[in-house]
């Protein structure tokens, strides 16, 4: 049979050396001030390394940069707080504070005339739209916005773009519907898109959406593809009918100002000669005037001078030579044209 060992006997396995009896029965405590290894002590120590580390990383997330075309939305708790612009910023880390960047030069554009499906079948189509002359226009429009405030961007709208869709597609069936169809189709688009912008950014204004319209543009406006042959062919004999009209305007152009030409000229002549008949009759008169009144005053010497004038007359284009019976000295030899009377003869 094993013997069973004594603890109180002296050998390597006592802690009481000697063979002494323990003055205290009381467990050894181990003094930590003094450094006294223990199992776990380098975990420990580890440990606080790690959280301070992690403490100094999530402290160090507040930090963020703005871009100079962005601004900086701080939220506290998910409710705005605060509008950062470009630069360096600092914010409290997360969960506490968060940033949502927002770029405000960026040009955003929706696309107003596409067709909505539901259930594979068309149940709505956004680009046919009534106008105030009960016609149907097929319209496409594209809408360039951007964001002017960032703060109402982000908390008056859910869906900015979609409301951006629905308020512009709400314009613009107003104002279609306030116009006629051929000014829209046959070029008076600057008008419509000028007041879409204007009463589109009105609309988004009294939602403090945020939102700047830039631009609008009418891409399309055409009849629907159902009727679009009949109405080429009804705008084609309305521009036949326009030719034809300027046709007939150029030569009425052409004719009339030369008829009125001549027709002044005609008037003139005919003015000219009236005018100088009726100088010419009022000389007359006036003459034979004058010589009555003379006649009147002096019978015999208005005789002897109408007498003398008539003569002039009468024998200017006679070859006579007419010789003085009673003058002295007029010995004058008659000549007898023998050659002239030999020619006359011969003929």
């Amino acid at each position: 049979m094993a013997k069973v060992p004594n603890p109180w006997e002296s050998n390597d396995n006592n802690p009481w050396k000697d063979n002494e009896k323990p003055k205290n029965d009381k467990p050894k405590i181990v003094n930590f001030s003094k450094n006294e290894k223990f199992d776990g002590g380098d975990f420990g120590f580890k440990w606080q390394w790690g959280a301070l580390a992690l403490l100094v990383v999530w402290l160090a997330s507040g930090l963020y940069q703005v871009q100079p075309n962005e601004e900086g939305v701080v939220l506290r708790f998910g409710a705005y707080h605060a509008t950062t612009d470009a630069g360096l910023h600092y914010h409290l880390p997360y969960p506490i504070e968060e940033v949502r960047k927002v770029s405000m030069t960026q040009e955003r554009s929706i696309n107003l005339g596409v067709t909505e499906k539901f259930g594979g079948k068309n149940a709505f189509t956004e680009s046919h739209m009534l106008t105030g002359d009960e016609n149907i226009v097929d319209i496409n429009l594209t809408i360039v916005w951007r964001i002017e405030n960032a703060r109402d961007y982000l908390f008056s709208l859910q869906n900015p773009d979609q409301t951006v869709r629905v308020a512009a597609q709400s314009v613009l069936r107003e104002i279609v519907g306030q116009s006629k169809m051929m000014p829209i189709i046959s070029g008076d688009r600057g008008k419509v898109e000028d007041d879409t912008k204007e009463e589109l950014q009105k609309l988004l204004d009294e939602f403090h959406s945020g939102i700047r319209i830039v631009r609008v543009k009418l891409q399309k406006a055409d009849p629907p593809k159902q009727v679009v042959d009949a109405f080429n062919e009804v705008q084609r004999a309305k521009a036949d009918m326009e030719r034809f009209k300027n046709e007939a305007e150029a030569y009425r152009n052409e004719i009339l100002p030369k008829a009125k030409g001549e027709a002044a000229q005609r008037l003139q002549n005919a003015e000219a000669y009236r005018q100088a008949v009726i100088n010419k009759a009022q000389g007359e008169a006036n003459r034979f005037t004058s010589v009555y009144n003379a006649y009147v005053n002096g019978k015999d010497i208005t005789a002897k001078r109408l007498y003398l004038e008539t003569m002039e007359n009468v024998l200017a284009n006679s070859n006579k030579v007419i010789l003085d019976p009673s003058a002295k000295g007029s010995n004058v030899v008659p000549y007898l044209p023998l050659d002239a009377l030999k020619t006359t003869k011969g003929e």
